[in-house]
């Protein structure tokens, strides 16, 4: 098939930056890519920007790249990978591309033409092995692994030309390696009249040992690639010599091979080697190798031949997982190659010492010679007589320059500026630079280059510029700078890289190689990293270094190593943006300052500017630092208070006009104004803060009084300055909030100092304190500040501030003149503010307001607090004046305040001592204290807890008495403090104990004061930590609730466990639900200990809700998940263990706690919540909600009806289903109604009040007119029974039947509902069983094979296309039919001969419609690898399908399956939607499958007619009244189940099946129990086996539907039932293997009764024989017959018989039971919520585009044909057959089932009104109400389809091409083909004819290769 294509015009634009992500096709034979490929793959392949400078890169993510060429004149790149051949631009754009694989192959085959000459070929990759390039040719050199190793020629300019590739190739043109791992390298080597070609090549595959490791070949000739006539190395024998080859390299003279190999003679040692061959020496005579040695290290990986230098890369270290490089000149090379061959050519191979240093190798006859000494010269390329080929012994040696930590891949080196550069690869993907100098390498840089592990490969190529590496990792090719000097931005970074190749250009500014750099040959020009006292330019110091922004002024630079300038160039400065010329006098460079209105302005609040100076040379910065300019106007104001100190101390040359109160540069005060100048002069007196006028400090005392008028002085210095002005001082005072200047006058005193004096004032500050701190300063007149020389500050000070009574006033400082003072209310004030007699020297007795604390231990040493007032002035006056209980108290110095505060030790006393405390101070009253202190004893009686875990956190209760004795008590645990959790109680100490090294017990101590209490009797004792191990569940509604069940050890270590989460809220929900709380609120004596509070505030804007969890033993925790407010996001779920805290994800295995929503349910009454629901007693209530079981589970769901209790059967996540109580229970809370509530967890829901429907009561009646009533009816029954008698039976039969009806219809009518749901309660119970158990087992589903197979060959049985086995002496025949069929599967490969194929066999009349499908399912199979080409044929064939019915009927198309074509489509989408099937519509279909056997298996099924009570089908509905009981029994299942000694154990399981079973029946059941988890087809057969009956030790009964014991009435036998056995329940059973065939007629029962009603059967065969009945007697005629022709007395004792119409109910019950499952299928089906299907999407895309091809518009044709091509030709079919799918058996039943569900499917996709009637069938109207629901559903999915984003052709084929391999291993595909000869053989004529008769037919000869395939086939052979 040609594919042709438009390349689009947007390829070109986009192909520099898009890489390639698409998928790589795979081809069998190799082609030219057309038109539209190429351009996609110029799309695809173009490389994407790398982040390194300069780089660029080609990605083919999809394939592996083995080689890159390089074509040196065009710069060209060729990269051979698996399959493909790349072409590359330079810049690394995709220019070509070649396809050359994969392709039917072996390698232990020599190539074929047909593929029957190598039996076991297969599809095989093709990686490419040797690649290069023939420049005299301009050719490509590829060779790949496939057909052995052979090469082609490709053209250049477009690798996609293949110039030559051998036909039938033969030994001698086998070149590459065939297997991948096998290296093969190669040199194109000129000579004067032809290129060579040079390949070595190590050992690969079995027929390659007569392929010589190096051989020379010619490239053009008779036979390209041959080595005949020329040279080979000749090997004795190719094992001993297993070469492998690293690399290739020539010189103008040589080539050289570089390896690895075994020693000589089959040694096991490994060495390197290097081989040399002349390049004009065709014969290898030259031949002559030597052994190379790195020092230490192992064997070569990489080589690289650079100038004079061959480098090596050899392994290091443990293992080989390093490097080493090792260097080995050419000149020491050269020179042991030609001393190995001289002593093989002069001296026999001998050395001056007689040792061997020389030999001939690889096994041959040669052996060294003693030839004429002159002979090496002579013969330098050796000839005819000499020996070769020539191995020294002697290895070249040489130390490793460099040590690398990966095992390097690759090396290339580079010759550039007179350095060496290598370039080393390593195996994971770093390409590292290293710089060779002398012996030493150093690497410099290293960057990674491929993905991370992805080996550099050995093809490491340089440009022919010598500017760029190109890097091939396994799936891209790298181009890296090999010099990045541009990506260095400064002198600095491009020195430090130290990259050999970069240096500093200085007069153009960058980094650059030295030939980019126009005067590198000048001194201080190019700077290089390498060379001694390198550095950048830079200016080394400035003069000066600052300058006044105000003047333009000289700055001279000095820069070291100036680069010297011609006579017509300038340097320049730049400062800022103000450029000034620069004078250059040696590395001195003068510039000019910018003017003032050139230089920036300040910043704010700064005195300067500073700006780069830059030394410039045109627009290049040379070198370059920073100037500032200063401001000396700007200086004086960041310090008011010294505004001259901060003018002249400044850093800048500033000087200070004192008089005018300027800061100046320079000389510029005021005339006659004396001048201080900066501390930077020298030689000037007046200079420095020293010389500022300044004041020094105050005069006077600094305490000033509040209230009292006081004088202020200040010492000032350097006042001359003023002198000669007017002398105006004013002192300036910065009260609070106000700013108060007095007047002030000078007086001068000796020298330069003087004494300001301030105007008297007396003060009161608006804030009153004890003392406040005001600066001060003065000015010279009223703004001219003088310097404050330091913090110049008074203290106002107020006396009655801080001293509140006598004895503080009394002892305040005495030089603030304090007296406590009583006239008027006593205060304490200053002294001369008093009058004299209102001075009080002697204080008031102490005041004693409160002790603190009221008990101590009688050992004393309890710190007591005692306040109150007058308690002394000093502490001498209290030091013995305390006294407590009559006991002596030693005040604490340190702790002693004036007047308030005395703290005192207490002395021992004998308990029980009482009293108050007393203070005597002096000759004063003594204070005595209203409380009385006590000495008491604290007693430690016990604790609780007695353990806790050892990491702490335990809440430790001491019990005892008199514990709140003292306040500073303290516990301790094992020496560790234990942190007392207040209050301390008098009965009880509660503490939290630390963490503790190691478990085991501790002492409790507690201290009060000095005095200790041990608990040695009871010790604490920790124990190991709690360990959590499971806990489930996981899952919680919001509102939380749920218990939680924690498994682990240690648990009840743990005090309070929590369960607590930690959620991140919103402010709203931290505002409306919590408040900052602590964690563990205060505790109170003798309240219980609180829950923690629900919900805290914790920092970060956390919350953490907590619960708390009971510890119901050391293994198990309950907890109860917290609620969590709306709106908050749980963050961490977590279990507090005392200290120990774990995550829920660590305690559950890794599972994390998961909330969900708060479920929503519907109230019961659809009337609105406050209407009563009316509730039928008996009745199963269905409650709808939403996410119902998503945090919860059944059993954990407690549903209330007033007091009682409704017990919950079903819950899923729209409904639950309960069981309400039989009658009304009490109303709960004393309400009259009984409301209806949900409790989930903490979740509770009223859904509103129940109302129970009642019989109405029997209203009062009296005795007596009850007896009288009684009586009276008595005597009318009377007369009623002998009227009655009179009555003809008939009568009163017909009357007892109609009542009997009539109450049967009311008892049904009321109790079908309730059935349905309780059903569906049993059945959701079972099906969630079947779950899990699935989860384990997993669904049946039938393998693809079995699958494919039954859908292509439905009623063939499993395998219908088996192999007949071979006749004798059939062999040969056998291949040539097999070579047949093998042609015409190519045949079949041509579309024109595939169509004329059918349509020649659909126009023969007796090619019937079973004929059609049967040649399509055999085209199906055998095309089944080439979907792709399948779908086409099919495209095509159902094109013209409907233009065939679009000129009758359009409607009718794809209706049957009438056409090959229409079976091609049944087949085609059993195969892509198989997928589809597993992955989605699979489950839910099984789950309906086992819902339906399992609603049939619970009730009776008749074995002999087939009919079932529990049924959809109407026709397989037994109506009979079967009165049945479920029964239990335990099977015995294990090795000695069946009796058979053994040891293994034996399990009993239940099965569950019905009394009235057969014995067979029963089988059936326990057989599907036992084995739920195992395909039908794996299980034992139910006739393989006998049910025996265990009973006791010793007795087993055989039980069997027919035996002796079997009864027989009447010529009716009744089948064996476990009721005729009286087998119990509970019953244990065992399933033996029959050892008998006595029950053929079960087998032959069980086989015929599944057939539907049957005949009853005749046991002897013959006419009046034994009829067998199991439920119900067969009738052999219609009842109404049967009724008019039997007699009234033979029907009165007949047993009254129910109308067969009330029990259709029980169809209803089914249908409602089974709602659900039906309706999970029809969803799994018809929704688009996942995915469509894309070939369904594929498939209606090409119907829709048939439809407007032939104009047809109406949309309800179009629903036909997408109904009739997917949902009645696929779902239909796999809804009716689940063995389609699955491996199961469909019992009889099941299946009428199923094919009332899938007409209801099929009624569902009709587009006509769903009408039903009295007349329509019972089927159509037990889904009436459902089926216009599905109808939506099938337009809805249709419309989805239609609206979604076509399925693109290349989507469509990349699907097929993944799905083609499933079946390209198929067994029967050969078979296939010859069943499908068979049909051509029937109209062979026919078919040549009209092969014959169309031109392109006849063009591609097809008739005569059909001719072909007959006659290799034909012979009336049909078997292979």
């Amino acid at each position: 098939m040609a594919v042709t294509g438009v390349c689009c015009d947007t390829a070109s634009a986009t192909l520099g930056r898009t890489a390639l992500t698409c998928a790589l096709s795979q081809a069998p034979v190799m082609v030219r890519w057309p038109p539209f490929s190429l351009c996609l793959l110029l799309l695809l392949l173009s490389p994407p920007p790398l982040p390194l400078t300069g780089a660029r890169r080609f990605s083919a993510p999809n394939t592996t790249l083995n080689h890159l060429a390089l074509a040196a004149g065009r710069g060209t790149l060729y990269v051979g990978a698996v399959n493909r051949l790349f072409q590359l631009s330079p810049e690394l754009q995709l220019e070509a591309t070649a396809v050359t694989g994969p392709v039917i192959d072996s390698p232990d085959c020599v190539p074929f033409r047909d593929p029957a000459e190598c039996p076991q070929a297969q599809l095989t990759d093709n990686a490419n092995q040797l690649l290069l390039v023939s420049s005299r040719t301009q050719e490509l050199v590829a060779c790949g692994q496939v057909r052995q190793g052979v090469c082609e020629t490709r053209r250049l300019g477009d690798v996609a030309e293949v110039l030559y590739q051998a036909e039938d190739p033969g030994d001698g043109q086998f070149v590459a390696a065939n297997t991948p791992g096998v290296a093969t390298v190669g040199l194109v080597v000129p000579s004067p009249s032809r290129d060579l070609l040079l390949v070595a090549r190590g050992l690969a595959g079995k027929l390659s040992a007569g392929v010589p490791p190096l051989a020379v070949r010619q490239l053009a000739g008779p036979q390209p690639f041959s080595s005949e006539g020329l040279g080979r190395l000749v090997v004795g024998d190719f094992s001993d010599y297993n070469n492998s080859y690293v690399g290739a390299f020539a010189d103008n003279h040589s080539a050289y091979f570089v390896f690895r190999r075994r020693g000589a003679r089959a040694q096991a040692e490994y060495r390197s080697y290097v081989a040399r061959v002349c390049l004009g020496d065709a014969n290898l005579y030259s031949y002559v190798e030597v052994p190379l040695a790195c020092q230490g290290q192992g064997l070569i990986q990489a080589a690289f031949l650079a100038p004079g230098t061959l480098l090596g890369a050899f392994a290091a270290g443990p293992r080989g997982t390093q490097a080493a490089l090792c260097a080995f000149p050419m000149v020491e090379l050269g020179a042991s190659m030609e001393q190995a061959r001289r002593l093989c050519y002069t001296a026999g191979g001998r050395g001056p010492s007689g040792a061997e240093e020389a030999t001939v190798e690889y096994g041959v006859t040669s052996r060294c010679v003693t030839l004429p000494l002159d002979s090496p010269e002579s013969y330098p390329c050796g000839d005819e007589h000499t020996p070769s080929p020539i191995a020294g012994r002697q290895p070249l040696e040489a130390q490793p320059l460099l040590q690398l930590t990966q095992p390097v891949s690759a090396v290339a080196a580079l010759q550039a500026d007179g350095h060496m550069i290598a370039f080393l690869g390593d195996t994971q993907g770093q390409l590292h630079k290293v710089f060779l100098h002398g012996s030493q390498g150093q690497v410099y840089h290293s960057q990674q280059v491929g993905p991370l592990g992805s080996a550099i490969s050995p093809d490491l190529l340089l440009d022919s510029s010598g500017s760029h590496l190109y890097v091939l990792t396994a799936h891209q090719v790298d181009q890296i700078p090999v010099a990045a000097c541009p990506q260095f931005p400064d002198c600095a970074s491009c020195l430090q890289a130290q990259d050999p190749l970069c240096g500093w250009c200085v007069l153009q500014g960058r980094c650059t190689r030295k030939g980019q750099c126009r005067r590198a040959g000048q001194p201080n020009q190019w700077l290089w990293s390498y060379e001694e006292d390198s550095h950048c330019p830079h200016i080394q110091s400035l003069l000066p270094g600052h300058h006044p922004r105000q003047e333009q002024g000289q700055v001279t630079l000095s820069v070291p190593r100036l680069p010297t300038l011609a006579a017509d160039e300038y340097f320049h400065c730049a400062f800022g943006d103000y450029d000034s010329l620069a004078y250059v006098e040696g590395p001195h460079v003068a510039c000019v300052t910018p003017p003032q209105d050139q230089v920036p302005l300040n910043p704010p609040g700064t005195d300067h500017v500073t700006v780069p100076l830059a030394l410039m040379f045109e627009d290049v910065a040379v070198a370059a630092t920073n100037f500032s300019f200063y401001d000396c106007s700007a200086v004086r104001a960041l310090e008011v208070a010294a505004p001259c100190r901060a003018c002249v101390g400044s850093i800048w040359r500033c000087h200070w006009c004192p008089q005018s109160s300027h800061c100046v540069y320079g000389e510029h005060c005021p005339e006659g104004e004396r001048t201080i100048y900066s501390a930077q002069e020298v030689d000037v007196q007046a200079r420095g803060p020293g010389a500022c006028p300044q004041v020094e400090g105050l005069a006077g005392p600094h305490l000033v009084p509040v209230g009292w008028e006081s004088h202020l002085a200040l010492l000032v210095r350097n006042l001359q300055q003023f002198r000669g002005l007017p002398a105006s001082f004013h002192c300036w005072l910065e009260l609070p909030g106000e700013l108060r200047g007095l007047p002030a006058i000078l007086e001068e005193t000796a020298g330069d100092s003087g004494i300001i004096h301030c105007q008297a004032h007396q003060f009161h500050p608006s804030m009153s304190q004890r003392e406040l701190p005001v600066p001060i300063y003065v000015t010279q007149g009223k703004a001219q500040r003088l310097d404050n020389a330091r913090a110049v500050y008074v203290i106002l000070y107020d006396c009655a501030m801080g001293h509140p009574d006598c004895s503080h006033c009394q002892a305040a400082n005495g030089s603030l003149g304090c007296l406590w003072c009583a006239d008027g209310q006593p205060a304490c004030r200053y002294g001369p503010l008093c009058p004299p007699g209102a001075v009080e020297l002697l204080c008031p007795a102490p005041s004693i307001d409160a002790v603190e604390p009221l008990t101590g231990p009688p050992e004393g040493g309890l710190a007591l607090t005692i306040l109150g007032s007058n308690l002394g002035r000093t502490f001498t006056d209290v030091q013995y004046a305390v006294s407590v209980a009559s006991r002596p108290c030693n005040p604490e110095p340190s702790l002693y305040r004036t007047s308030a505060r005395i703290v005192c030790v207490t002395s021992p006393a004998p308990n029980g001592t009482t009293g108050p405390v007393r203070v005597a101070i002096k000759s004063q009253p003594p204070g005595i204290s209203s409380q009385h202190f006590t000495y008491q004893d604290p007693v430690l009686l016990s604790l609780n807890p007695r353990w806790g875990p050892q990491a702490g956190g335990t809440q430790l209760t001491i019990h005892g008495q008199h514990l709140q004795t003292g306040s500073n008590t303290s516990a301790f645990v094992g020496g560790q403090p234990c942190p007392i959790l207040e209050p301390v109680c008098p009965e009880a100490i509660v503490c939290r104990t630390r963490p503790q090294a190691v478990p085991g017990e501790a002492a409790v101590l507690v201290v009060f004061g000095h005095a200790q209490r041990s608990l040695l009797a009871s010790p604490f004792r920790y124990t190991a930590n709690p360990q959590l191990i499971a806990a489930e569940p996981s899952a919680s509604f919001r509102g939380g609730g749920r218990l939680i069940r924690v498994r682990g050890t240690g648990l009840d270590a743990a005090q309070r466990p929590l369960l607590s989460v930690w959620l991140e809220a919103d402010s709203s929900v931290q505002a409306s639900r919590t408040q900052p709380r602590d964690p563990e609120p205060r505790r109170s004596c003798g309240a219980p200990a609180a829950d923690p509070q629900a919900c805290i505030q914790l920092g970060g804007g956390l919350l953490q809700c907590s619960t708390v969890c009971s510890v119901n033993s050391s293994s198990l925790l309950l907890c109860w998940s917290p609620a969590v407010p709306d709106g908050a996001r749980p963050r961490r779920v977590f279990f507090t263990l005392d200290n120990v805290q774990v995550d829920f994800a660590s305690a559950s295995g890794g599972q994390g706690f998961l909330y969900q929503p708060n479920p929503r349910l519907a109230p019961l009454s659809h009337e609105g919540p406050a209407r009563p629901y009316r509730l039928k007693p008996g009745h199963i209530l269905d409650v709808e909600g939403e996410g119902l079981n998503l945090g919860i589970s059944k059993e954990e769901v407690r549903v209330y009806i007033g007091r009682g209790e409704c017990l919950v059967k079903t819950l899923t996540r729209t409904h639950l289903y309960c069981e309400p109580p039989l009658r009304a229970p009490q109303p709960a809370n004393g309400s009259t109604l009984l409301q209806f509530v949900v409790q989930m967890g903490n979740v509770r829901l009223a859904l509103g009040p129940v109302q129970y429907e009642a019989e109405p009561p029997l209203s009062a009646f009296p005795v007596e007119a009850q007896a009288g009533l009684g009586m009276g009816a008595a005597v009318l029954i009377a007369a009623v029974l002998l009227l009655t008698l009179m009555y003809r039976h008939k009568s009163k039969q017909a009357l007892r039947d109609y009542q009997k009806v009539l109450l049967q219809l009311e008892s049904l009518e009321t109790g079908v509902g309730d059935q349905c749901r309780k059903e569906f309660t049993d059945l959701m119970t079972e099906m969630t069983d079947l779950s899990s158990d699935l989860e384990a087992s997993g669904i049946p589903f039938l393998d693809y094979h079995t699958y494919a197979e039954r859908a292509f060959f439905p009623g063939h049985g499993g395998y219908p296309l088996q192999p007949q086995p071979e006749g004798p002496g059939e062999d040969g025949r056998c291949a040539t039919v097999r070579q047949g069929l093998t042609q015409l599967s190519n045949l079949l490969n041509s579309k024109l001969f595939l169509l004329t194929l059918i349509h020649t066999l659909e126009e023969q009349p007796s090619f019937s419609q079973r004929d059609r499908c049967h040649v399509a399912s055999l085209l199906s199979l055998a095309l089944h690898g080439k979907l792709e080409y399948l779908t086409d044929i099919m495209r095509t064939l159902l094109g013209d399908l409907a233009a065939h019915y679009v000129h009758r009927n359009p409607k009718l198309m794809l209706r049957r399956t009438e056409t090959m074509v229409e079976k091609l489509l049944t087949n085609w989408l059993s195969i892509c939607l198989y997928a589809f099937l597993r992955e989605v519509a699979g489950e839910p279909l099984y789950m309906l499958f086992r819902a339906i056997q399992y609603q049939v298996d619970k009730g009776p099924v008749d074995a002999v007619t087939g009919k079932a009570k529990r049924t959809l089908n109407d026709s397989r509905l037994l109506r009979e009244d079967v009165e049945f009981r479920p029964l239990t029994l335990m099977v015995l299942v294990g090795p000695r189940a069946g009796g058979a000694a053994g040891s293994g154990e034996v399990q009993r399981v239940p099965a569950r099946v019905l009394d009235t079973d057969t014995i067979t029946q029963v089988k059936e059941k326990v057989l599907d129990q036992v084995y739920k988890g195992t395909p039908f087809s794996q299980r034992p057969s139910v006739h393989a086996l006998d049910l025996e009956w265990r009973s006791g030790l010793a007795g087993h009964l055989t039980l069997s539907d027919e035996d002796l014991t079997s009864v027989t009435h009447n010529h009716w036998k009744r089948l064996n039932t476990l009721q005729h056995y009286k087998v119990p329940d509970g019953a244990t059973v065992g399933l033996v293997p029959q050892l008998h065939s006595g029950s053929a007629v079960s087998q032959s029962l069980a086989q015929s009764c599944p057939l539907g009603e049957n005949i009853p059967m005749l046991e002897d065969g013959e006419e009046g024989g034994v009829h067998l009945w199991h439920l119900v007697k067969a009738t052999e005629e219609p009842e109404e017959a049967k009724a008019r022709h039997s007699s009234l007395r033979e029907r009165e004792p007949a047993r009254a018989k129910a109308i067969p119409e009330i029990y259709l109910t029980r169809l209803l019950s089914m249908k409602g039971t089974l709602q659900k499952f039906v309706d999970d299928t029809f969803q799994a089906i018809l929704s688009v919520n996942r995915p469509v299907p894309i070939a369904v999407k594929y498939l209606f895309d090409l119907l829709d585009e048939l439809a407007e091809k032939h104009g047809i518009e109406d949309p309800g044709t179009l629903h036909i044909w997408k109904t009739n091509s997917l949902l009645l030709r696929f779902w239909v079919n796999a809804l009716k057959n689940p063995q389609l799918i699955f491996d199961v058996r469909v019992s009889d039943n099941v299946d009428a089932i199923l094919a009332v569900i899938a007409q209801t499917f099929i009624d569902s996709c009709t587009t006509s009104e769903h009408k039903v009637g009295r007349d329509s069938p019972v089927n159509k109207l037990l889904y009436a109400r459902e089926i216009p629901q599905y109808k939506q559903m099938v337009e809805r999915y249709y419309a989805d389809i239609h609206q979604s984003s076509p399925a693109s052709y290349q989507e469509m084929n990349s699907a097929l091409a993944e799905l083609s391999g499933n079946y390209t291993s198929a067994p029967h595909c050969l078979e296939a083909l010859q069943e499908l000869y068979s049909h051509i053989h029937r109209y062979y004529d026919q078919i040549i004819s009209a092969l014959e008769e169309d031109p392109v037919g006849q063009k591609l000869q097809l008739a005569c290769r059909l001719q072909q395939v007959a006659a290799l086939v034909e012979n009336k052979v049909t078997d292979l």
